[in-house]
């Protein structure tokens, strides 16, 4: 195909798991792309409309977990005539190796669009050996 990619709609994954939610509504797994650098990791996550004050990114245990809420207020009395997009919260969880800085983590939300920095461990940076 040389490198040219077909466009396909992809469904949204419903989060399956067996402990139960305090907040009501649906959850979904967002989709995430990670891209790797000579000194970082770089997880892009899509949360549409997800507000900044409604994620929460919590590390405990080498887990890394994203939580995004929606606000179902404005989308009270719609009555949908046709939908391509289920509306819901959002939650993912990345187990990170000791390669990562756990200290140095940071996040940034621009429309809808969750991007996490993880940077590496300096123990885990390629280095250049000179020769004695």
């Amino acid at each position: 195909m040389s490198g040219a990619q077909e466009l396909a709609v992809r469904e949204k994954q419903e989060l399956a798991t067996k402990e139960e939610k305090t907040t009501p509504g649906r959850y979904f797994v967002p989709a995430a792309d990670i891209f790797e650098t000579d000194e970082a990791l770089t997880v892009i996550l899509e949360m549409p409309g997800v507000e900044k004050k409604n994620v929460n990114i919590g590390l405990e245990n080498d887990v890394l977990r994203v939580e995004g809420q929606i606000d179902l207020a404005n989308y009270t009395g719609m009555e949908p005539v046709y939908t391509e997009y289920n509306v819901g919260h959002y939650t993912r969880s990345f187990t990170l190796s000791n390669k990562i800085d756990q200290g140095k983590i940071s996040a940034q939300l621009d429309n809808g669009v969750l991007t996490l920095t993880l940077p590496k461990a300096k123990d885990a940076m390629p280095r250049r050996i000179t020769l004695a």
